[in-house]
């Protein structure tokens, strides 16, 4: 008798002791859903925002943890191919396990966000928003081996990925000279308020993904200087001038539309303080959930359009930074302020590196390409991505649109030449364009 209250007894923990585990059936395709590497890219949006890096920074701080969740996320889509070989030192990257499953979806975007946490100082920031991802995947119903094969995977990844990373000589240009500062009227000196130094001069030393080198596109140097009132560098900072002093409406709204400093100081009587702001790269990448969404891309399409984006920002500043700090042209203001009205200010907060090429120009247009190879020429669309920092959205025809937009934004501002503007779009496009075609995402 004893023995069968025994039996009975442990028969009734089995039923109803043990929590079964609820599987769903088409966990694959539910976990497939764009807004998931979505969320991602704008949690570590965010975060770059919050931390305030400059922007060639940013650029690098998108382009790993894109590549990181593409090359995921490529398994799930046997039409789209590795970037292996086509990216400068990619190789060896992990593979999954023949005949075992993996919920890809969730694996791509822990790879992204477990790269992420390496190229930025809020690092809790991150593990906040990705704890609750998480979650949301655990809702989901994906069973508990594949979901645990499908986090190591993306871990895996996301190693592999760091690793290729820190041989694009990022770390060591961070104990390399600081820029030099010489007594000379052409060469770009500190401007006002902060007189900060040179960002990144030592940029076109960092690895290129796609381009043969940083020297691949120079573009057309700037006009000569010259102070003479009949030349050409003299008629050049007079524009900037009055488009500044005789600024109309629509062109001040533009300006302050692409301004994308990610640091804005702000001087009121004896107190100093700052504003933050999204990066031109993080513009773009804003404009790309726009037309993914837009498109009504699937999570693969928005990754890759994710990916080919970040890749030609990354590329397109390494470019603009090695003509930067080879002209070492000064800027607008220092000019005018020496020269025309002392007391003359531009539009927007003059940035703290040299005027040649306009870094706007340069990764808009590399941007525009990338995204028009991916959803076509005419492709309008609405920009929101700065109404989160007060500012109204705005409507242009083509990805081509709002880059130029982007770019004489930098002449209405007061805070570029006219050359640096147009033979940056040259130098962007090229950029794009070389990018664009030999970047192979589908096979």
């Amino acid at each position: 008798m004893k023995n069968k209250v025994i039996i009975f007894t442990l028969l009734l923990v089995s039923l109803f002791g043990c929590k079964t585990e609820k599987v769903n059936p088409n966990y694959q395709e539910d976990a497939l859903q764009p807004e998931y590497i979505h969320r991602s890219m704008k949690s570590l949006t965010d975060v770059i925002v919050h931390d305030i890096f400059s922007p060639p920074v940013a650029s690098r701080n998108y382009v790993y943890p894109s590549v990181a969740a593409y090359q995921v996320l490529i398994h799930q889509y046997p039409n789209y191919q590795s970037l292996e070989g086509q990216l400068d030192g990619l190789a060896g990257l992990p593979k999954p396990e023949k005949d075992k499953a993996y919920c890809y979806g969730l694996a791509s975007v822990h790879a992204f966000l477990q790269t992420s946490k390496n190229f930025i100082f809020s690092e809790q920031k991150l593990i906040a928003f990705q704890d609750e991802l998480l979650e949301a995947f655990k809702e989901i119903g994906i069973p508990q081996e594949v979901f645990d094969r499908s986090l190591a995977y993306g871990e895996a990844m996301s190693e592999a990925i760091v690793k290729w990373s820190s041989t694009d000589n990022y770390k060591e240009t961070r104990s390399f000279p600081k820029y030099d500062v010489r007594e000379d009227p052409e060469r770009w000196t500190p401007t006002p308020p902060d007189y900060m130094d040179g960002i990144e001069p030592h940029w076109n030393t960092i690895r290129t993904l796609v381009l043969d080198s940083a020297r691949q596109f120079v573009p057309l140097p700037p006009t000569a200087f010259s102070l003479e009132k009949d030349s050409r560098f003299y008629q050049e900072t007079m524009e900037v001038y009055n488009a500044v002093s005789e600024a109309e409406p629509e062109h001040v709204e533009i300006a302050k539309f692409w301004d994308c400093n990610p640091f804005v100081s702000h001087v009121e009587g004896h107190i100093m303080f700052a504003t933050k702001k999204i990066s031109p790269g993080g513009h773009w990448m804003g404009i790309t959930q726009i037309a993914t969404k837009k498109a009504n891309a699937d999570f693969m399409e928005t990754t890759a359009a994710y990916t080919l984006v970040a890749i030609s920002l990354f590329d397109a500043f390494i470019s603009c930074w090695d003509e930067k700090y080879r002209s070492n042209l000064t800027r607008p203001e220092t000019v005018i302020n020496q020269y025309v009205n002392q007391d003359w200010l531009p539009l927007l907060q003059t940035p703290p590196f040299p005027e040649h090429t306009s870094g706007h120009s340069v990764i808009s247009a590399a941007s525009s390409v990338a995204l028009t190879n991916l959803f076509g020429d005419n492709f309008a669309f609405v920009d929101s991505t700065e109404v989160e920092y007060g500012l109204p959205a705005r409507t242009f025809d083509s990805f081509y649109d709002a880059a130029d937009e982007a770019a004489i934004s930098r002449l209405y501002g007061g805070i570029h030449f006219r050359p640096a503007i147009e033979y940056g779009v040259d130098q962007g496009k090229k950029v794009g364009q070389y990018i664009t075609e030999n970047i192979k995402l589908k096979k």
